[in-house]
């Protein structure tokens, strides 16, 4: 990515990425999909748990943010030695993290399904469905540090096979375990979240394989998993911003559902089925960020600002048109969309307004998603982290309590009152149409600023720039590297 034409660079490390994505996107619909044929209980309570699960799914994304920003800035300044020693330090942190979480979350399952909202029925089938969820939290996170090891290398093909083949898995899976087919007793949504279980697995596995092989662009060397506390505490300043960004966006979206569940079972399961759509959007948009975050990594790493600039609004340019001309079929279409999901005529109705007011603005919140990543490429986390908190925290609650719920309160001194207009769960979906828009204004200015281009590679790290024929040059680690 620090050479030649950028559009078609960028796309090939892209397509790959986008397609991963979109695969596993295909892991919630597919769930969605067959989760529906068994009753609106059991709908609603993968949509209430889809929030929760994507929280740990975005610690693991946080964690390894820290992993692209720093391989793709070695390799582009062609340390690949310390490239590894990062890739070995990120799976030390991600399992530990892992295990830490799927315990506590385990322990603390059923006040947590309280807090969030779920009752009666609801309840029973959100329980045995995030019971194996948790299960599989060391899975998820090792995974995504295989992924991110090999995406700051410049590999995004390697996943994306690794995906096609988990996802895969997992439809084939579904049907079996949800609705008995075959010697398998029907188990709903606990059916649904063992084919994750067991899909995410078998992925996990090949992935520790690939990385141990060496021959995608970085290795996992066994001597390298001894904790190196300076490498882990560069990951976790890195890191946390990252993180502290996932959980943001992940606690908005458990509090968003909790706010919609209060209106009943067929907006929460139109929100579930819309959030779903949407998530597709965020694939694309999601993987596109990815890939500009490799490619502004390794551009800062080979010292070109300049350049990594203008990945990013290649990047961004062309993400949010596709992700127009998607939406504008969505709003053109939206009950051929619901139907796909579930038959319930109230929760198709409750879903055309979801999509009739919140599509035409996934475009420009998908450009604040690759924007992000350029940021992430970059290592400024933080910054990334303060436009997820603006978007979902400072923009958009506000409006939810004023725009969705009925509620007056006296202004001392005075013969006014402050009045919330109850307009139910369309005050919601409207409160998420600020969020992005305002968003989307306020990462273009950031973006135009140009603060972010200092990388967070140290300055006295050894030269390692690569010769013409590809190899690196200039210290002790060359003939390690040469032996492989």
């Amino acid at each position: 990515m620090t050479t030649g034409t950028i559009s078609p660079k960028l796309l090939r490390l892209a397509w790959p990425l986008v397609l991963g994505n979109l695969l596993q996107t295909v892991y919630n619909l597919a769930d969605m999909f067959w989760v529906g044929r068994v009753s609106s209980d059991a709908v609603a309570a993968v949509s209430l748990m889809f929030p929760l699960s994507w929280l740990f799914v975005s610690t693991a994304m946080g964690i390894t943010a820290a992993t692209i920003a720093l391989v793709s800035q070695h390799v582009g300044a062609g340390d690949d030695r310390m490239a590894d020693r990062v890739v070995a330090q990120t799976i030390l942190l991600t399992l530990s993290v892992s295990s830490v979480l799927a315990v506590l979350g385990f322990a603390a399952r059923r006040p947590l399904l309280s807090l969030i909202g779920a009752r009666g029925p609801v309840f029973v089938e959100a329980l045995a469905y995030i019971e194996v969820i948790f299960l599989a939290l060391p899975f998820t996170f090792l995974f995504f540090a295989f992924r991110a090891s090999l995406q700051g290398a410049g590999d995004t093909k390697t996943a994306m096979w690794l995906v096609f083949v988990s996802a895969g898995l997992n439809v084939v899976f579904d049907p079996f375990l949800v609705l008995g087919w075959g010697p398998f007793p029907a188990m709903g949504t606990r059916g649904a979240a063992i084919a994750t279980f067991v899909s995410r697995g078998l992925a996990t596995a090949a992935g520790i394989a690939v990385l141990l092989d060496g021959r995608f662009g970085v290795r996992l060397r066994l001597g390298d998993l001894a904790p190196d506390v300076a490498l882990l505490k560069r990951l976790v300043d890195v890191g946390y911003p990252a993180t502290l960004d996932g959980w943001a966006r992940s606690f908005a979206a458990v509090a968003l559902a909790g706010f919609v569940a209060r209106f009943g079972a067929a907006p929460t399961a139109a929100f579930g089925i819309g959030v779903r759509l949407m998530s597709v959007t965020w694939a694309v948009a999601g993987a596109v960020g990815q890939a500009t975050a490799t490619g502004v990594g390794q551009n800062l790493g080979a010292e070109s600002p300049d350049r990594a600039v203008a990945v990013t609004r290649t990047a961004t340019a062309a993400t949010t048109v596709c992700i127009f001309a998607v939406a504008a079929a969505l709003f053109a279409f939206p009950a051929t969309a619901m139907r796909a999901f579930v038959a319930d005529s109230a929760v198709i109705a409750e879903g055309v307004v979801f999509l009739r007011i919140t599509a035409l603005f996934w475009a420009p919140y998908a450009g604040v998603m690759v924007i992000q990543g350029a940021f992430r490429g970059a290592g400024d986390t933080r910054t990334a982290m303060v436009l997820s908190i603006l978007s979902r925290w400072v923009l958009r609650f506000p409006l939810v309590i004023v725009l969705a719920f009925a509620w007056s309160v006296p202004v001392p001194g005075t013969d006014l009152e402050v009045a919330g207009l109850g307009w139910g769960p369309e005050g919601i979906w409207w409160a998420m149409v600020a969020g992005m828009a305002g968003s989307f204004v306020v990462a273009v200015v950031w973006f135009r600023r140009g603060t972010w281009t200092e990388g967070v590679i140290d300055d006295d790290r050894p030269e390692r720039r690569r010769s013409p024929d590809g190899r690196p040059t200039g210290d002790e680690d060359d003939a390690e590297f040469v032996d492989g």
